[in-house]
């Protein structure tokens, strides 16, 4: 088909064919940073926590001190909790993946370094710390009793007490020692004296990492018995709510001074902690859904104008002997130069955005995948919305077309 008539038609309804241009443009330029950002919300939401995360129960409380020790008070708890009905096991640990903790540490390599190797967050825990949470043990072994340091005698003035193993994330170990085996190896974090890796785990996730940190998975855990923190528990799924009311009536028993501050699944935190992501995710839908639905009204519209005023010049191609499919397929053409010249626009208003969002917002770079995408859509999304009215005008009989003057 001729383009040149095409132009010539543009041309003379300038003001429209402008109007239709913007509105694919801006469509483009937003949708492709929108479906961007959708991408990003539930590639965080996806994120493996190297964790057994349907079969933990997360238990806290507080005031848990009477007149006798904290930390023989914690090792009893334990005890009767790891002995209930359905507990695999239990630790008590400072934090836990999805939450508002933060314990991170800095790593040397050298004692007398000046500047940190890198940083990673710490779990503490006994010898149950990796069976409780399911986190698989890949390389070395798991903390031996004897090298386990009470919280509260690591705390006393004067202490001379250290870390003396560790147990880190692969992504850590090949931060630190990259191409080797990390087993064996030593560093520098708490106290004066190296740390020796014992062993290294594949995932466990740093509790409050929002997805954009390069150490999302950078993590280490001591060998140190709490006497406060997060009381977590590991049982089967369907029998988590039975496990979990027991340990509360265990807790109580054994102190009933205790003030309990929250029982959860571990499925319930992590739904928490990504109830703004999904809310976002929806808003975005909702926005490029909408954007679609007044892009497709706006070129169903133009074109509806456009055949009502063309009646007398398509009823004289009608007569002159053009086809029904040439009159849609005039149309159609007509659209897909308006969506191109469109898209065009939009691919450069799409990484505007994107720079604007990355230098305010710390977004990472547009992927040039979403631009050739976005602009399959918008054609297609074009063709569908200007058929219906290129039909309608494909279908007037040359007679009736040539008496509507």
């Amino acid at each position: 088909m001729d383009i040149l008539p095409i132009l010539t038609t543009l041309r003379r309804h300038k003001t429209a064919a402008a109007l239709i241009v913007l509105e694919i443009a801006l469509s483009c330029a937003i949708i492709c940073n929108a479906v961007f950002l959708i991408s990003k919300r539930v590639e965080r939401m996806d994120r493996p926590s190297g964790l057994a995360e349907n079969e933990l129960v997360v238990i806290r409380y507080a005031g848990i001190g009477q007149n006798d020790d904290a930390q023989a008070q914690a090792v009893r708890d334990l005890a009767a909790i790891r002995q209930l009905p359905g507990v695999k096991a239990a630790v008590l640990t400072n934090q836990v993946p999805f939450d508002n903790s933060s314990w991170n540490s800095s790593i040397f390599l050298e004692k007398d370094q000046r500047d940190q190797t890198t940083e990673a967050t710490v779990y503490l825990g006994d010898e149950h710390f990796l069976d409780t949470f399911g986190v698989k043990l890949i390389q070395g072994r798991n903390f031996n009793t004897d090298e386990l340091i009470d919280w509260e005698a690591l705390q006393e003035p004067g202490s001379e007490l250290e870390i003396p193993a560790t147990i880190i994330t692969r992504d850590l170990a090949e931060k630190l020692f990259p191409g080797e085996n990390a087993v064996g190896k030593s560093f520098y974090s708490w106290g004066d004296e190296p740390m020796r890796v014992v062993g290294v785990v594949d995932t466990l996730i740093r509790p409050n990492d929002q997805g954009g940190s390069e150490g999302a998975y950078r993590a280490m855990i001591f060998p140190v018995r709490l006497s406060g923190g997060r009381t977590v528990i590991r049982t089967d799924p369907e029998r988590r709510q039975e496990v979990k009311q027991a340990v509360v009536a265990e807790m109580e028993k054994l102190n009933p001074r205790r003030v309990l501050m929250s029982d959860k699944t571990f499925d319930e935190i992590i739904d928490r902690w990504y109830q703004a992501d999904r809310s976002m995710v929806w808003l975005l839908v909702a926005v490029c859904v909408a954007l679609l639905v007044v892009t497709a009204l706006g070129i169903v519209g133009l074109a509806s104008f456009w055949v009502q005023q063309r009646t007398k010049q398509i009823g004289v191609r009608r007569a002159l002997g053009a086809t029904r499919g040439q009159v849609l397929r005039y149309f159609q053409t007509e659209n897909f130069l308006l969506a191109t010249f469109g898209i065009a626009i939009g691919m450069i208003g799409a990484y505007g955005i994107n720079q604007w969002l990355m230098s305010h917002y710390e977004l990472a770079r547009l992927p040039a995948i979403y631009l050739p995408v976005g602009a399959v859509a918008l054609w297609l999304l074009g063709q569908l919305a200007v058929y219906a009215p290129a039909r309608r005008a494909a279908s007037v009989p040359p007679a009736v077309a040539t008496r509507s003057v």
